[in-house]
């Protein structure tokens, strides 16, 4: 398929269209990290649960790469520095991810994750092969799928995040430019914000809007805690009305933006990748 340039709105129009009930216990579940506990978590614990899929031939199955899933023999991001062109692949159907370009399946990356679509980035191409980035634990995963498969959907994004843990900020860059830089909150040195790069992986909206009215779930997790508010320890960028944090380490490991980050990171498209650097 060719390429074809992601808006911001593409990529976030789905959660529009999303069952309620999905959106608001996963956002309930992420911003149970830090300290605010969610009433309901049942439903997006469950729809969400990694589960067999059948991998090629049929001869063995390989676990859904989804945030709640804990991964074996999947190979490790090797350039956590690295910077890509931007491009991002969505399935459309699950697709296998292998360990190496025609070698084992090890997981199968779902159309959906959270109640949205997927957007991985790509890190690294051989052939018709596709090195992505995977939400799951462990921190890192990364693994190779088709360019070829059937219904893969490729985009660029030109946001990158980055956010410097011993400054205590967040910047965004579009096409490498600055686009708004500001002070945040991360993990506090018991429940550090995890280290390297990941990525966008979904927006949900709880119902009640304090501490946050958006939740930006990442593809990474906390390196301390197994779980928290019922969650998967998933690390998560997200508002806070408290301004006195911004500049504190004293998260369990989410990231918490001021307003007006918070709505520039809206507009980034999923798949976007976020470097965390200490």
């Amino acid at each position: 398929m060719t390429a074809r340039r992601l808006r911001a709105d593409p990529a976030r129009r789905p959660r529009a269209a999303l069952a309620a009930g999905t959106l608001l216990a996963g956002a309930g579940l992420l911003l149970g990290g830090c300290g605010h506990s969610p009433a309901n978590t049942a439903s997006a614990r469950d729809g969400d649960r990694a589960t067999p899929a059948r991998a090629p031939g049929g001869t063995s199955s390989a676990p859904e790469a989804t945030t709640f899933a804990r991964l074996k023999g999947v190979p490790h991001d090797d350039a956590p520095d690295g910077a890509t062109g931007g491009l991002v692949v969505h399935p459309s159907k699950p697709v296998p991810v292998l360990d190496k370009p025609g070698g084992r399946a090890v997981a199968t990356l779902p159309a959906t994750e959270l109640g949205g679509p997927t957007w991985v980035p790509v890190v690294q191409s051989s052939g018709d092969w596709r090195r992505v980035l995977l939400p799951s634990r462990p921190n890192g995963s990364a693994g190779w799928i088709s360019g070829a498969a059937e219904g893969l959907l490729t985009a660029h994004t030109p946001y990158t995040v980055k956010v410097d843990l011993s400054r205590r900020r967040l910047t965004l860059l579009k096409s490498g430019k600055p686009a708004g830089s500001w002070a945040v909150a991360v993990g506090a040195a018991k429940t550090p914000t995890p280290t390297g790069r990941t990525f966008m992986l979904a927006t949900l909206a709880p119902a009640k809007k304090t501490p946050s009215p958006l939740v930006l779930p990442l593809g990474t997790h906390s390196a301390t805690l197994d779980t928290f508010g019922g969650g998967p320890g998933t690390v998560a960028l997200h508002g806070w009305p408290d301004r006195s944090v911004f500049g504190k380490a004293v998260t369990h490991g989410c990231v918490r933006v001021p307003q007006d980050a918070l709505q520039a990171l809206s507009k980034v498209p999923l798949g976007s990748l976020v470097f965390i650097d200490a």
